[in-house]
C-alpha cells in the first residue's frame, strides 16, 4: 500500500492526542524515478525531471512557508535500506521539520501558497510516511 496524502481519520487522531507545545515532524520519502506532473500539468518543467529533482522544487517553494508558520527544517539527508526494520522497505530521503504546534503545522499545509507548490511533491513521490512527534514526552530512564 502507497500512503501520499493524509486522510480525514489521520487528522482527527493527530488533534485528538491534545499536542500543545512544538512537534516534530518525520518524513520519509520514497521517491518516483521520473516525477509524474499528470495532476499538476501547470508545474511541470520544460522536460522530465526526476522525482529527486521534483521534491528539490517542493523543498526550496516550501521552506519560507514553514518558517512563517513557525517551523524549521533541522535535518534532510539521504535514506537508504532499514538496519532494523523491513528489508524491502528503501527509504531515498529523510526529513525532520520542527513545528512551533500542530496548529502551526495544519495552517503551513492549509496555506495558500503550499497548496500552489503541492503538485511538485504529489509529482516527486510514489509512497511516503509522516509521524509526528511529541518532544515533550522522553522516556523515564
Amino acid at each position: 500500500m502507497q500512503y501520499l496524502e493524509a486522510s480525514q481519520e489521520s487528522a482527527i487522531r493527530l488533534i485528538s492526542r491534545g499536542l500543545t507545545g512544538p512537534v516534530v515532524n518525520l518524513n520519509m520519502l520514497r521517491f518516483r524515478d521520473v516525477a509524474d506532473y499528470s495532476a499538476s500539468p501547470e508545474l511541470a518543467p520544460d522536460s522530465p525531471i526526476s522525482g529527486s529533482e521534483a521534491y528539490r522544487l517542493y523543498e526550496q517553494a516550501t521552506l519560507p512557508i514553514v518558517q512563517r508558520h513557525g517551523g524549521d527544517v533541522i535535518f534532510s539527508g539521504s535514506g537508504g535500506h532499514y538496519f532494523i526494520g523491513p528489508e524491502a522497505e528503501i527509504w531515498d530521503h529523510v526529513l525532520l521539520v520542527r513545528q512551533s504546534s500542530v496548529q502551526s503545522f495544519f495552517a503551513m499545509a492549509q496555506d495558500p501558497e503550499n497548496m500552489k507548490t503541492i503538485g511538485h511533491r504529489m509529482a516527486a513521490i510514489c509512497d511516503s510516511r509522516l509521524l509526528v512527534i511529541d518532544p515533550s514526552q522522553k522516556q523515564e530512564q
